[in-house]
């Protein structure tokens, strides 16, 4: 629903994209997100992805949205092939449609649309040194214009959201803002032994995340930033908790 009801993350990754748009350099994006898991850390290389509707039983509307960016299938043989170089299986995907975890954000970083944008699949049995790795295979493509992003949810415990039935400002649970914190305060110290350890070491990560496809894609970005080695500091674009349970936590590295 952040698409048709963005709150305060959504305006600002809409300022944080507006900043990045103007700097004149970029000239793709590529995107992990956890809507789509494979057995290899495949990459779409349709020319021009339609966008999915994953998903059912919303409103109309949010069936009506576009995101009409092309794909390129030249940079997806780039990024399959350094991931390979790297020792990571990789897969081209030429049939991939464009799933929400990519069209839903970059809707507000980069409303125009008009870069291309190749999306990575997640592996399934990937640890987060594995998706950490992903990143950092990719990691020269930054300094081509390309930028990676890592798209999921801080926490995503949704039998808790479907059972609560909140509503978007309600006040966050106190787990959520625990998880929030600790993520953040981990990212503020420079400390991934303990990010790459968080089921362990955080407060509540769990619950946080029954499953944890929706938090790896924060490996992903760390790795792309090679954070914290390329001295990368984190910054916090949105530390917004929207319907109680969903922390919206998005952070840009360098």
């Amino acid at each position: 629903m952040m698409a048709l009801q963005p709150g305060a993350a959504g305006v600002a990754l809409q300022q944080w994209g507006a900043g990045l748009a103007a700097r004149g350099d970029l000239r793709a994006v590529v995107v992990m997100s956890p809507h789509w898991m494979d057995t290899v850390a495949a990459v779409g290389s349709h020319p021009m992805p339609p966008t999915w509707h994953d998903f059912g039983g919303f409103p109309p509307a949010l069936y009506r949205l576009q995101y009409p960016a092309p794909g390129d299938p030249g940079l997806a043989r780039t990024v399959a092939q350094r991931l390979r170089n790297a020792g990571i299986a990789a897969a081209e995907d030429p049939q991939r449609p464009r799933d929400h975890g990519v069209w839903s954000p970059l809707r507000f970083v980069l409303p125009q649309a008009r870069w291309p944008v190749v999306q990575v699949a997640l592996p399934a049995d990937a640890r987060p040194a594995d998706v950490y790795a992903i990143g950092a295979a990719l990691a020269p493509l930054r300094e081509e214009g390309v930028l990676l992003v890592g798209s999921g949810s801080l926490t995503h415990n949704l039998m808790e959201f479907f059972g609560g039935r909140p509503g978007l400002d309600d006040p966050a649970e106190p787990y959520v803002q625990a998880f929030s914190a600790w993520v953040w305060q981990a990212l503020q110290t420079n400390d991934l032994p303990a990010l790459l350890d968080y089921r362990a070491r955080a407060p509540h990560a769990v619950r946080a995340h029954p499953t944890d496809e929706h938090f790896m894609p924060l490996f992903f970005a760390l790795g792309a930033a090679r954070w914290p080695q390329a001295g990368s500091k984190a910054e916090a674009i949105t530390r917004e908790v929207q319907y109680r349970y969903l922390a919206m936590d998005s952070y840009a590295f360098g």
